[in-house]
């Protein structure tokens, strides 16, 4: 699904220009992607006895002020999305080194997967918008919790992903 996504992306951009059409302007796509956050979500949490995670994990503190967001220019809101994405696969990856359990780890995986999909096609939208701010330090927080990091995908896909693809389709979409 992952790369199911970023081929989507990149075969519906409009020619000359890195304008992802067909993802911001078909919002039933986005709504999928937020779909499948709450149905990963809800798998991690039936795989049997959860234990914490023996060193925490850093994850991006993704709750935001929908009249603060508004004030920010997309590229602003694209970088601060690509921050908590890049902390986001981060965690992921730390935390199915810690996972033993193939339930979990099999979730793990398939988070990461769309995680780090829809970094890479944030990443390419962004190589012609010009330089990027060097650097990341978004707010976050440490977590031992398998399920905190679910929550914190989805939390960030139904969030700040989706009102960013909103906010892009207003300039991109006839």
């Amino acid at each position: 699904p992952g790369l199911l996504l970023l081929t989507s992306f990149l075969l519906h951009m409009k020619a000359g220009r890195a304008s992802p059409t067909r993802l911001v302007c078909d919002t039933r796509l986005i709504q999928k992607y937020i779909g499948e956050a709450k149905d990963m979500e809800k798998k991690v949490s039936q795989c049997q006895a959860l234990p914490p995670l023996s060193c925490p994990i850093v994850l991006p503190l993704v709750d935001f002020s929908l009249q603060q967001w508004r004030t920010k220019t997309n590229e602003t809101k694209q970088q601060e999305i690509l921050c908590d994405l890049a902390l986001l696969v981060g965690a992921v990856t730390e935390a199915q080194r810690q996972v033993t359990q193939e339930c979990t780890g099999r979730q793990l995986s398939q988070l990461y997967r769309h995680a780090n999909s829809f970094l890479l096609l944030l990443q390419t939208f962004g190589r012609e918008a010009g330089p990027q701010e060097p650097g990341c330090s978004p707010r976050s927080m440490e977590q031992t919790r398998i399920t905190g990091i679910f929550l914190t995908y989805r939390q960030l896909v139904q969030g700040k992903l989706r009102f960013f693809f909103h906010d892009l389709a207003k300039d991109s979409c006839e």
